[in-house]
């Protein structure tokens, strides 16, 4: 492991530290499944960051140390924009750009991958309903809990991949089955699909 990679992996690790305490003490009626698994929750969040770069990582990581200081939850802000409880949090043009590329990469998954993307959220906001937040307003409701820096820095780490012919959404979903010790999407894929060798 490099120095820059060990870096990226310390800025990952201290942004989960700083992420798990908020999204334990969000109120709600009920705790969450995924309050009681935060190391399913880490994993999710850890291959989300993982295709991040180190400054957009850093930017993030301030935003949640400032939140800290003025004592906000930008957990709590995210569920509640999810839940259409509180106004916008940011009007930020650059949020429905990176919810445009996000959202395409993710319908790419959903065409390719069906099997892994089995019992995901449905895709659009159109689909929202009282038992499931779609993508795309789950992603709406995060990006707006982000600083304007944050987001600059995040675009261009889309349009660098977008450029590069990456998906982030096939990078994170990599990262995912590789921890539950496949070699790759499509041997996952076939796993889930019951047509492994």
């Amino acid at each position: 492991m490099t120095a820059g990679d060990r870096k990226k992996r310390d800025l990952i690790e201290e942004i989960l530290s700083r992420e798990l305490t908020m999204f334990l003490s969000v109120p709600s009626a009920q705790r969450s499944p995924c309050q009681e698994h935060p190391e399913g929750f880490k994993l999710h969040r850890r291959a989300q960051f993982s295709c991040w770069s180190e400054e957009t990582l850093e930017s993030y990581l301030h935003d949640l140390e400032r939140a800290r200081e003025n004592g906000t939850n930008l957990m709590t802000q995210k569920y509640a924009r999810m839940d259409d409880l509180i106004p916008p949090l940011s009007s930020n043009p650059v949020i429905d750009t990176i919810v445009g590329y996000k959202c395409s990469w993710q319908r790419t998954m959903m065409r390719n991958y069906p099997g892994i993307l089995r019992g995901g959220r449905p895709l659009t906001s159109a689909e929202d309903s009282e038992f499931m937040t779609s993508f795309e307003t789950y992603l709406k409701g995060e990006l707006e809990t982000y600083s304007d820096a944050t987001l600059e820095l995040l675009v261009r780490d889309i349009l660098a991949k977008h450029a590069q012919g990456i998906s982030m959404a096939e990078e994170i979903y990599t990262f995912l089955v590789r921890d539950l010790g496949y070699a790759s999407l499509e041997e996952a894929e076939k796993a889930s699909l019951g047509t492994g060798e």
